[in-house]
């Protein structure tokens, strides 16, 4: 393994910030698979942290399958494409420097694109009546939302209660790991979505299609919404992606 440099820690939060450190070098590559980490002495020393926030931080490290801490205390890198879940995923959106990584992010939004007719069929199915009374409201509260950062909160509180309304837990998971993700950038999200997040009578048609139970209309009508809201996504990204290409040369 070649030299990786270490920074001290700021000990607001200490085992946070030692996680948040150890997991960049992990997806960068710093630290490859089947690298070994120092030990805990040497790597509380290397930070300026206690070894109780270095053996937290390496917990956390191994239920995230970022590591395996071997007998006797050995703690080695693994392959987290390999080895890690969706929960990674906010953890690669961004490279040390803030910058969005284009791919991660594409690949985010296709997931999207992916589940969310799936959720909405599901729920015709399994919701009905009082997955639709829950949407209503929600919609209601959307008519008389006025700042687009509430519209925001709402639109994502509509498809909260459908992955409710849909029964699976697998979707559940995707969905929690999918909205840890947008957290960093929910601001810009709201800029980007906000002509698909004021289609109210989509929101409410779809509400209205969960209450028939009718599937197939359910997903094609989320198929429509979240494949033009991916669209405006893509296209974001597209500038993005040219404006740091640019700044390169």
């Amino acid at each position: 393994m070649g030299v990786v440099m270490f920074q001290a820690i700021n000990k607001r939060s200490v085992s946070d910030e030692v996680f948040d450190q150890l997991c960049n070098r992990i997806v960068s590559r710093e630290l490859k698979a089947g690298d070994e980490l120092p030990s805990e002495r040497l790597l509380s020393e290397m930070l300026g942290v206690s070894r109780n926030a270095v053996r937290e931080a390496i917990k956390r490290l191994q239920q995230a399958r970022l590591v395996e801490v071997k007998h006797g205390g050995m703690t080695t890198v693994l392959d987290y494409r390999m080895e890690a879940g969706a929960d990674l995923l906010p953890s690669l959106l961004f490279d040390r420097q803030g910058k969005i990584q284009v791919d991660v992010a594409r690949g985010i939004v296709r997931m999207r694109q992916v589940l969310s007719p799936e959720i909405a069929g599901d729920a015709a199915v399994h919701g009905r009546d009082i997955t639709a009374d829950r949407l209503d409201a929600i919609v209601d509260g959307m008519v008389a939302a006025i700042a687009p950062a509430e519209l925001q909160r709402l639109a994502f509180e509509f498809w909260d209660v459908l992955v409710d309304g849909s029964g699976n837990i697998a979707y559940r998971l995707a969905f929690n790991s999918l909205r840890k993700t947008y957290e960093p950038i929910w601001d810009l999200l709201t800029q980007m979505l906000g002509r698909d997040l004021r289609k109210l009578d989509t929101f409410r048609q779809l509400a209205a299609l969960v209450r028939q139970g009718a599937r197939e209309e359910a997903m094609h009508c989320a198929r429509e919404y979240i494949d033009s809201s991916s669209n405006a996504i893509y296209q974001f990204l597209d500038l993005y992606e040219r404006h740091a290409q640019q700044k390169i040369k």
